[in-house]
C-alpha cells in the first residue's frame, strides 16, 4: 500500500527534521513558504497538510489558508505554530475554509502523531462521506415521517367520513379536534378535502369554500 502523502509547510530545518523522524511512516513533501505550498499542491495533491504560520519571505501561513482550502477543500490541515494568539487559533478553526486542528510549538510529537492518524482516518474525504450518509439518513427519516403523516391523515379522514355520513348537520369542529387530538384547522382541512373529493356533501360544512388563509385563522 502506498504511503499517505503529507505536505509540510515549514521553513525551520530543525523543526522539519523532527517531523521527518516522528512521521517516518508517511511520505513527506516540504515547502518553505505558503506560496511554495500552493505550487506543490497544484503539482501533486497531498492527503494532509501541516502548516506553520511564520514562514520564509515574511509569509504568514494563515493568510494563505483560504487559498489552500480553495485548491483542496477536503484535505485536512493541521496548523502548528508558536506565534498564534488564542483568538487567532480559534479563527483558524472556524468558517468554511478552516483548519481541522491547531497545535502549539514546541509541538508534542506524540500528540502530532495521534492527530495525524485521526485526521487521515476521520477528516477530509471520510468526513464528507459521513456527512453525505447522515444527509441520506435524514432524508429517509423525512420521507418515512411524511408517509406516516399521510397515512394518519387518510385514516383520520376515513373515520370522520364514517362519523358524519349519517349526520348531515354541521359537525362540532372542536369536539372532533379533541377526539383526534389535532388542531381545529387540521379538522377543517380534512373536511375541505373530503368535500372536494365528493366523499361528504358540501352542506356538512358550508364554510368549506373559504380560502385556505381564512380556514387557518379559525
Amino acid at each position: 500500500m502506498d504511503k499517505r502523502r503529507i505536505l509540510v509547510v515549514e521553513d525551520d530545518d530543525l523543526q522539519y527534521e523532527l517531523y521527518e523522524e516522528a512521521l517516518s511512516n508517511y511520505e513527506l513533501i516540504r515547502a518553505r513558504t505558503a506560496s511554495g505550498a500552493l505550487a506543490a499542491i497544484a503539482k501533486e495533491r497531498p492527503h494532509l497538510i501541516i502548516l506553520d504560520h511564520v514562514l520564509d519571505r515574511g509569509e504568514l501561513g494563515l493568510e494563505f489558508l483560504p487559498e489552500i482550502k480553495e485548491l483542496v477543500p477536503y484535505i485536512p490541515v493541521i496548523v502548528v505554530s508558536g506565534a498564534l494568539e488564542v483568538h487567532q487559533q480559534l479563527s483558524a478553526l472556524q468558517g468554511p475554509r478552516r483548519a481541522h486542528y491547531c497545535l502549539t510549538k514546541p509541538v508534542d510529537l506524540i500528540e502530532l502523531q495521534r492527530t495525524v492518524v485521526v485526521a487521515l482516518e476521520q477528516c477530509g474525504e471520510a468526513e464528507i462521506i459521513r456527512q453525505y450518509e447522515a444527509l441520506e439518513r435524514s432524508r429517509r427519516i423525512d420521507v418515512e415521517e411524511l408517509l406516516s403523516r399521510s397515512t394518519d391523515r387518510l385514516s383520520r379522514q376515513t373515520e370522520i367520513r364514517r362519523m358524519l355520513e349519517d349526520h348531515p348537520q354541521k359537525p362540532n369542529i372542536s369536539a372532533l379536534a379533541r377526539h383526534f387530538k389535532v388542531a381545529r384547522r387540521t379538522i377543517i382541512r380534512d373536511l375541505h378535502e373530503l368535500i372536494r373529493r365528493g366523499e361528504l356533501p358540501p352542506e356538512v360544512y358550508p364554510e368549506w369554500e373559504k380560502t385556505k388563509d381564512e380556514q387557518d385563522q379559525e
